[in-house]
């Protein structure tokens, strides 16, 4: 049923993870426009096998509206909304949840073909497996989130709203290190430049808390406060930043706070790459030294869209294209990791 350990992985394989990763891409920027435009509690019941189809008829549309208008969202933000502009914000958040699905369907129904077809080596199917787990516990997390803003808040928990967006990460991080690792051997110049493993490991976490963070701010709609740039408030460090008696939790909870991290996170980050990136300038290891090159780049654009975002007050366009920008921000950390690891066992 396997193809042997040693084989190269057939071309179909890779196309398909591809596929996946594409999927994913766009599943979390889809994902991100439903926060920004307030969409994401349009749908207030879970159904995550027969909810495919959307609502047939008006009896259908009175009746979600109903279920709509006993949530905090609609009492507190949304008071006059008719089913009309219900409708608006409903498709939005049904077209992210059946895409959802269907990452799901094609996922599923690729690794059975490609295993039926003895194309699959057997190295891959315990990540692949795990994958197909993790997405489905992804769905789940993605109610529960979902469930902290109908009950006494209009908006979501930024903590499970962190959660979801992390693990979405991590999925599409996994899958792309595993079309990275399944590519074509290295090549002689292709090989990896001496020490430097800590930093590395450094710039990967510190993307890894700015997106969280981020998160945070997306959660709290800490974007649209101070929105100048490098100060806020007029200082380095807003006078706000820490309220009296709020304790550690201010770090994480007060919304001039977290936009303030965010923002030191993303600076730290680019300069743990700048590092990184003249760490690898005229080494040995081609490979790694272009997906530095590329690290940086995103980085940088990734710094300009945030910046952009900010001092425009966070409009929906570009705070999307921000959220794409981590995503290619993750893609080439991960290629760089798979670049500077190859043929090393991890």
């Amino acid at each position: 049923m396997f193809t042997p350990a040693d084989a190269p992985v057939h071309p179909s394989v890779r196309r398909w993870l591809l596929l996946v990763a594409g999927m994913i891409f766009a599943m979390v920027v889809l994902g991100g426009l439903t926060r920004l435009t307030e969409s994401g509690l349009s749908m207030t019941e879970w159904r995550p096998l027969f909810g495919w189809l959307p609502p047939m008829g008006d009896a259908a549309w009175q009746r979600l509206f109903d279920l709509y208008r006993e949530t905090p969202q609609y009492r507190q933000v949304f008071p006059d909304l008719t089913v009309s502009g219900f409708k608006a914000i409903f498709w939005l958040e049904y077209l992210h949840r059946l895409f959802g699905r269907l990452i799901g369907v094609v996922f599923l129904a690729g690794f059975v073909i490609l295993l039926l077809r003895r194309r699959l080596p057997r190295r891959l199917v315990p990540p692949l497996v795990a994958l197909f787990v993790l997405g489905g516990l992804q769905g789940a997390l993605g109610w529960y989130m979902v469930a902290s803003g109908l009950v006494d808040r209009p908006s979501v928990s930024h903590y499970r709203l962190a959660a979801h967006l992390s693990l979405a990460m991590i999925l599409y991080a996994w899958i792309v290190w595993l079309i990275a690792r399944t590519g074509r051997p290295a090549t002689p110049a292709g090989g990896t430049v001496a020490g430097g493993g800590l930093l590395a490991f450094a710039v990967y976490g510190s993307i890894a808390l700015t997106i969280a963070f981020g998160a945070f701010v997306a959660g709290l709609d800490a974007g649209r406060i101070h929105n100048t740039f490098p100060l806020m408030g007029g200082a380095l460090v807003p006078a706000d930043y820490l309220r009296p008696g709020g304790g550690l939790a201010e770090f994480v909870a007060n919304p001039v706070a977290v936009q303030f991290n965010h923002r030191v996170l993303a600076i730290l980050t680019v300069l743990l790459v700048l590092a990184l990136w003249r760490r690898t300038r005229g080494q040995d290891g081609a490979a790694e030294r272009r997906w530095a090159g590329w690290l940086l780049a995103t980085v940088l654009l990734q710094t300009a869209l945030g910046i952009a975002t900010l001092l425009l007050y966070a409009p929906v366009w570009l705070a999307a294209l921000h959220q794409a920008g981590a995503m290619l921000l993750v893609t080439a950390a991960v290629l760089h990791a798979a670049a500077r690891w190859r043929g090393q066992g991890v």
